[in-house]
């Protein structure tokens, strides 16, 4: 499999996120547990997104030196709507993270520790996942239509379930740790684990850090396919994906408080997904460039952002969101 990876590359682009994790850590360390502002949340996103166009940029610089002015156009737009894609996906994974926050009433204080920790699990899994991809499809060009039918089967899947009620009280990993673990009744500060009449319990900070591992395995399913149809370089591949996952836990803050705002949204992610998929299966019949792959889907995101602000949702005041309102009405419960 061709790809512009030099020793050079991985290794100015390891370090690079190494520091950008470290810097990340240390900082979630010396402010303590608190509560993101909006500000903060928006100050951070805006790094993050002029950070990986920087890297983008970057790229075209060095490749159009190293390799030529074609190669590096080719390969900076793989990158820009490599990340797009991955980060308009990850917009799901933080409507997931936010049920979950509610379902278990974490305090807002907590939830930054909760999702560094998610992330560091997100990078570790989404470099094994490409490694296998890769692999896979250096070894078995044909799987490529595979993804293509997985994606569009997704595509379809989150179409139909876009606006329904998510129903955590069945979700099997759940069920799993309620008959296996025995749970503590309140959170303890920040931690994992702790001791409640005498017996070692897990907190429920660590229960939702253990779904939210399980929620980064089923998104990376859909998303590591999605990337692939936009590139098979490894290196693109990775970077897009690590550069959107960075960004992730500032964009929950920011997007937190608005998603009854962009209810529509999952519809736009269900098109996106099924036209990549579409777009994996046509590969022998004609190859759908790029740019246009870039076009359609800022096109379609931005016209469910429109639409979501223009349509109100249905049903109750909760809209598609019945589960917080629930939350609200009944009582957020603690797992037992």
């Amino acid at each position: 499999m061709i790809s512009i990876g030099t020793p050079l590359l991985w290794s100015l682009f390891a370090a690079f996120v190494l520091v950008a994790l470290l810097v990340d850590f240390f900082a979630l360390r010396r402010q303590g547990a608190h509560k993101v502002s909006m500000r903060e949340a928006a100050l951070w996103s805006l790094v993050w997104v002029a950070v990986s166009f920087a890297f983008c940029g970057w790229l075209w610089w060095y490749l159009g030196g190293a390799q030529g002015n074609e190669v590096a156009d080719a390969k900076a737009l793989e990158f820009a709507t490599g990340y797009l894609v991955e980060k308009a996906l990850a917009v799901d994974n933080i409507f997931v993270f936010l049920m979950l926050f509610t379902y278990f009433s974490v305090p807002a204080e907590f939830q930054k520790r909760v999702l560094m920790s998610g992330i560091l699990g997100a990078l570790v899994l989404r470099a094994v996942m490409i490694l296998i991809g890769a692999w896979l499809i250096a070894r078995f060009d044909w799987i490529l239509y595979l993804f293509g039918a997985f994606l569009l089967f997704t595509g379809i899947k989150m179409w139909w379930a876009a606006g329904q009620e998510p129903d955590l009280e069945s979700n099997p990993a759940l069920r799993w740790m309620r008959r296996h673990l025995k749970i503590a009744p309140e959170y303890d500060g920040e931690k994992f684990f702790t001791v409640v009449g005498g017996v070692r319990m897990a907190t429920p900070l660590a229960v939702v850090i253990l779904l939210i591992g399980i929620v980064d395995i089923v998104f990376a399913v859909d998303s590591i396919p999605a990337i692939f149809a936009i590139t098979t370089d490894p290196f693109i591949v990775l970077t897009s994906n690590v550069f959107a996952i960075l960004g992730l836990r500032a964009m929950y803050f920011l997007l937190a408080g608005m998603h009854e705002r962009f209810h529509l949204l999952s519809y736009g992610l269900a098109i996106v997904l099924a036209f990549i998929g579409i777009k994996m299966l046509l590969l022998d019949v004609y190859k759908i460039p790029v740019a246009w792959s870039l076009a359609f889907t800022v096109v379609t995101l931005a016209v469910t952002m429109v639409l979501s602000l223009r349509i109100a949702p249905k049903g109750t005041p909760g809209g598609a969101y019945p589960f917080r309102a629930r939350a609200v009405h009944e009582g957020e419960r603690h797992p037992r």
